[in-house]
């Protein structure tokens, strides 16, 4: 049953149980000469001095994610068992098929106690953790089963991989990074949040297209794609949503284009806010546009969408150039501090001056987790695709 219907069930068995005890104190003040049997009370019993109202089944479960897609259910899965809130032994995974295809679903193993388990799952909803939830009874043996099930998912998600990362074709990793992309948009918390000016996850055409622009840079720059992946990630979760809206800078001189806010002699005060997935200011836009300008590599290699112009658009919107430029700053600072992988990230952040060390080691942990999920996601396909081949060689002999 879904989780709306299940609260609503549980209000009306209060009022019911309220009703009742109205009718029983009601039955023993007031004499009746009439047979009574045996009313179809709740199994409501205590334990320890908390009261428990237990469901009709050995154990319960929640199901609470529905996936078509294996590698967007173990991350969502992963994610879910790293919560505060959730118990990890207690987040299973497991596959059936429905018409013709696998369906993917993340339960999680409740307290039998309706007083408890309801408002922790309605918690949960609230923080947008899970989008609802349908209430499964299942027996000991069915329980053992889906444990079993994701283990094996566990298993498969850890194994060695034989081919690393960076050796691994762009257009194998394509497909992937496009669900790791969607991923990582709906968990940041701007999304999961209340308001109702909330922006929206990535869909899917959406996850498709900045997946394919990241490829494509990053192959272009010769860039370490999971660095690129865990920038962007850091930067905005892959959402194009303006960000240090109040950021101001201190130039000489204005330029066309420049919001002036203040001046002084000899100096404006300039608005430097953030635009775009990856977070390039006013002011760094400028000098991406003039790195462009004065690179010498043979854009006409760059698909033509990611391709900057030939004047500047500091109020640019076009998410494809703004990831062509964020790929030449990222390239331009590796350069700059030959090769160092976690200055010029930092810098990225911080500026070639200062760059922000601590915003470099949250990106290589992000860069850590796609590059490691990215690297076994392809082997766990080229399994199953060995495992599918050997299957109908056999079927074939037999």
């Amino acid at each position: 049953m879904s989780g709306t219907r299940m609260l609503r069930i549980l209000t009306a068995a209060c009022l019911g149980a309220l009703l009742c005890a109205s009718g029983w104190i009601i039955f023993r003040t007031w004499p009746r000469n009439i047979s009574v049997g045996t009313a179809p009370y709740p199994s409501v019993h205590f334990d320890h001095g908390k009261m428990v109202v237990p469901f009709p089944t050995e154990i319960l479960l929640a199901e609470v994610g529905w996936f078509d897609d294996e590698l967007s259910a173990y991350l969502w899965f992963d994610y879910l068992r790293s919560c505060p809130d959730i118990e990890g032994s207690q987040v299973l995974l497991t596959v059936a098929e429905r018409k013709g295809a696998p369906l993917y679903r993340i339960e999680v193993v409740l307290p039998n106690n309706a007083l408890v388990a309801i408002p922790f799952l309605a918690q949960l909803e609230a923080k947008a953790f899970i989008e609802g939830f349908e209430l499964v009874f299942a027996t000991s043996q069915g329980a053992e089963r889906r444990r079993e099930q994701t283990n094996l998912f566990i298993a498969a998600y850890k194994r060695p991989v034989e081919k690393e990362f960076k050796l691994l074709p762009r257009k194998q990793l394509l497909r992937p990074t496009v669900h790791f992309l969607v991923f990582k948009s709906r968990t940041d918390p701007r999304v999961r949040g209340r308001d109702e000016s909330r922006p929206s996850s990535l869909s899917h055409e959406q996850a498709t297209e900045l997946a394919a622009d990241i490829v494509a840079v990053a192959e272009f720059y010769d860039l370490p794609l999971d660095v690129f992946l865990g920038i962007g990630a850091m930067e905005n979760n892959y959402l194009s949503i303006r960000g240090d809206l109040n950021h101001a800078v201190w130039k000489r001189k204005a330029a066309k284009g420049d919001i002036i806010l203040k001046r002084r002699p000899g100096r404006v005060l300039v608005s430097n806010y953030s635009i775009g997935v990856w977070q390039i200011t006013r002011e760094t836009l400028r000098h991406a546009h003039a790195l462009y300008l004065t690179d010498k590599r043979d854009y006409s290699q760059l698909p033509e969408r990611l391709r900057p112009p030939q004047t500047l658009e500091l109020d640019l919107t076009n998410s494809h150039v703004l990831t062509a430029y964020a790929g030449l700053l990222l390239q331009d600072l590796l350069d700059h501090f030959n090769g160092d992988v976690d200055k010029a990230v930092g810098a990225y952040n911080g500026g070639p001056r200062n760059p922000n060390l601590q915003y470099a080691a949250g990106v290589a942990a992000v860069a850590a987790y796609a590059r490691n999920i990215l690297e076994r996601v392809t082997a766990v396909n080229e399994q199953a695709a060995t495992d599918t081949l050997e299957c109908g060689v056999n079927t074939k002999k037999e």
